[in-house]
């Protein structure tokens, strides 16, 4: 850049188009009008030093601060490019002297060589940066207009300096070569296989999926994916289809559920036909139906979470973007999970992975809407679970593995495989999906205290001795995780906590009055009763290879 403002300065200013570059400027001064003036300076101040700086730094904050995006690499981009364009104006115009046209100039002139414009080389990084992020980074389909406006700005800038005396043509050229320049720069040190490669065909997935399934590959087991398709978009479909296959999994088949059938049926006829290996494809909902046909079948099972809770996969330490749950699974190893098998009036007996329940929790789920979780997610169940709090406490009398009768209240009771829900709260702490037991929490806060301490339990992943023990099991000794299944028990509503836990293998639960239940996160309707007992090891799930 320097070299060739010393050309232009020296041996080449007696050539063209140097030579006619006075004549052009005061063409632009002959044709000066009100509303040209206006129009330039509005121009001109799209490339001033706090404009440019101004803009950097919104865009710059707004990459990094605005939730789901954050995108680092992408403000670094920027804000060196721009601040590189401006450390060479300020090398060049110390190293050439060029002074202003000969013409009368309409802003202050600052003290710095004509060569080069300083304001349309800023403009040029700023804008032009922002164009190249937008046909990179953004898939709707205005964003190549928007690109052209960015595109633009820098040469209404130039042309502005132009009509206001500001520079000569080759100083804007200068400027647009400065600030284009130091966006390459930029751009390939730290945009590397992004900005500056093609963008990938339409159909780059079918051809990815065609690629793979023409490689060989070991024999692999009869597999059959059932996908609950309100969670499932076709974009994961093509991610699965392509994982599949590059782990010789070939023309395996998508099974679709249906809301009256959330995937049991379309599992027992793929077990039918001959399955080996079954992958779900959807939430807590999806992921039960499946696993209750799948239950004592020795049938390995793979999860691919897409629904809002996706519990088990959580629970499991599994990965909760489909395409790597999919790989993750079918590379990993055997592993025997309990089921959890629940009855009660009303509703016949189905098998349950991660929590059932009555109270609270039952009722929060029947007042959340498919539109809620869709828009806001797990959040939305807390706002629903707000009207339950009018609701009086239940009564209900436990039964835990043939043993005493316990009178409670509760203003919810849960019934649990695992120990974690969303947002990283553990209602019942000690739950374990292996350990051949079921966990049973029976929260019944009073009062502002009961319900900090109630939040605390669920907040720190408190276990027992935080609330008070219930009977377990029949006989003593630990069970497969060394948990005690026998405990005192305290009869004495104010010696209990606002949690109280019990461990247990069979449990029958009666209310005094009819209350809302769910099982795995759907509603199954108010009733009386609850009997539940656990599986041991009747659920086989693929796991990565050496997760405990």
């Amino acid at each position: 850049m320097a070299g060739a403002g010393g050309g232009i300065t020296g041996p080449a200013r007696g050539l063209w188009p140097m030579t006619a570059e006075d004549a052009a400027v005061e063409a632009l001064e002959d044709a000066r009008t009100a509303t040209l003036d206006t129009a330039s300076s509005v121009a001109s101040a799209l490339g001033d030093t706090a404009t440019v700086v101004g803009i950097t730094l919104l865009v710059c904050l707004g990459l990094v601060l605005v939730p789901r995006l954050p995108r680092w690499r992408e403000a670094v981009f920027l804000a060196v490019g721009v601040s590189l364009q401006s450390a060479v104006f300020v090398l060049i115009t110390a190293s050439v002297d060029r002074t202003r046209p000969d013409v009368e100039r309409m802003d202050a002139s600052p003290p710095t060589s004509s060569y080069t414009s300083g304001h349309t080389g800023a403009a040029t990084a700023l804008y032009a940066g922002l164009a190249v992020l937008v046909l990179s980074r953004v898939r709707a389909p205005w964003r190549r207009p928007l690109a052209a406006v960015l595109l633009l700005l820098p040469l209404l800038v130039g042309l502005a300096r132009l009509y206001r005396g500001m520079h000569h043509p080759t100083d804007v050229a200068g400027g647009l070569a400065n600030g284009a320049l130091s966006l390459f720069v930029v751009g390939r040190a730290l945009l590397p296989g992004h900005s500056w490669v093609g963008r990938p065909p339409a159909d780059a997935l079918g051809i990815a999926v065609a690629a793979a399934e023409q490689r060989p590959a070991p024999a692999r087991r009869q597999a059959t994916v059932i996908v609950n398709p309100t969670v499932t978009d076709e974009a994961t479909r093509e991610q699965l289809r392509l994982v599949l296959a590059q782990h010789g999994y070939r023309d395996t088949p998508f099974v679709d559920t249906t809301a009256q059938d959330p995937g049991g049926g379309q599992t027992a006829g793929a077990l039918r036909a001959g399955a080996e290996l079954i992958v779900v494809c959807g939430g807590d909902g999806t992921v039960r139906a499946v696993a209750d046909a799948l239950a004592g079948t020795g049938v390995p099972l793979v999860l691919v979470p897409s629904g809002t809770g996706n519990l088990l996969a959580r629970n499991l330490g599994l990965p909760l973007g489909p395409a790597d749950a999919l790989a993750a699974g079918l590379t990993g190893e055997p592993r025997a999970l309990d089921l959890g098998r629940i009855e009660g009036d009303g509703f016949p007996a189905v098998h349950f992975t991660a929590m059932a329940g009555a109270g609270l929790d039952a009722a929060m789920l029947e007042e959340t809407s498919d539109r809620a979780k869709s828009a806001l997610g797990w959040p939305a169940y807390v706002l629903a679970g707000a009207k339950g709090l009018r609701a009086p406490r239940m009564r209900l009398t436990v039964t835990l593995d043939g043993g005493p009768e316990l009178r409670r209240t509760a203003r919810m009771v849960l019934i649990a495989n695992i120990g974690t829900v969303q947002a990283g709260a553990a209602p019942v702490p000690d739950a374990r999906p292996d350990d051949g037991l079921l966990d049973l929490a029976v929260f019944d806060p009073r009062g502002a205290g009961g319900w900090l301490r109630a939040a605390g339990v669920l907040l720190r992943g408190g276990g027992r001795g935080r609330g008070a023990k219930g009977p377990g099991a029949n006989g003593t000794g630990p069970g497969a995780s060394g948990r005690e299944t026998t405990a005192p028990s305290r009869t004495a509503d104010s010696a209990r906590g606002p949690v109280e836990f019990h461990t247990f293998r069979r449990a029958e639960l009666s209310f005094a009055r009819p209350q809302p239940r769910e099982v795995d996160g759907d509603p199954v309707g108010p009733g009386l009763r609850l009997a539940a007992e656990v599986r041991p090891g009747a659920l086989t799930v693929l796991m990565p290879a050496g997760e405990r």
